[in-house]
């Protein structure tokens, strides 16, 4: 592969490869590791795909796979880079929230709705990607949302009671 093709895919790609990696290990150091690898892959293997979807499939797909390699390894322990996720998803302190309960979800609903909301993937595609079937992408979507909807709620309350008893604001306001 020539040197200027692959630089102009890595450049192309890194990002998604990034922010798939890092909502699967949720540290930002974990992830440019995870996206390293993917590149290497590519490099070597240099799959012959004509078609740019499917090329981009391909790496999220190599992306997912050693994310969960990354996590299943013995000294991997689970920990959260909190401190990175405004600057890797370049979104501002309201998006936070929503982002932190996304990231908290179970790996089978944070990876469809990752593809699906972040990376603007259909079912279809999203399908093809995880090697899962239209439908369950479709019922994991749906419990996803429902999830967050839940957990978001469930914090809306605790700030509401927190508020209520005189917590979490100024008294003299």
């Amino acid at each position: 592969m020539e040197k200027e093709l692959f630089f102009e895919k890595v450049h192309k790609y890194k990002d998604t490869v990034f922010r798939v990696a890092y909502s699967y290990c949720k540290n930002k150091s974990d992830a440019e590791d995870i996206s390293q690898e993917v590149f290497l892959k590519y490099y070597t293997a240099f799959p012959n795909i004509s078609d740019e979807s499917e090329e981009k499939a391909w790496l999220i797909r190599v992306t997912i796979n050693k994310s969960k390699d990354l996590l299943k390894s013995s000294w991997y322990s689970k920990r959260c880079d909190c401190d990175n996720l405004r600057e890797t998803y370049q979104i501002n302190a309201a998006q936070s929230e929503l982002l932190d309960v996304v990231l908290s979800l179970p790996d089978k609903y944070k990876i469809v709705i990752h593809l699906y909301y972040y990376e603007q993937y259909t079912i279809s595609e999203i399908s093809k990607i995880t090697g899962r079937k239209p439908s369950t992408v479709q019922t994991q979507l749906q419990r996803g949302r429902k999830l967050i909807e839940k957990k978001l709620k469930e914090e809306n309350e605790y700030e509401q009671n927190l508020i209520q008893y005189g917590y979490g604001q100024n008294h003299n306001e």
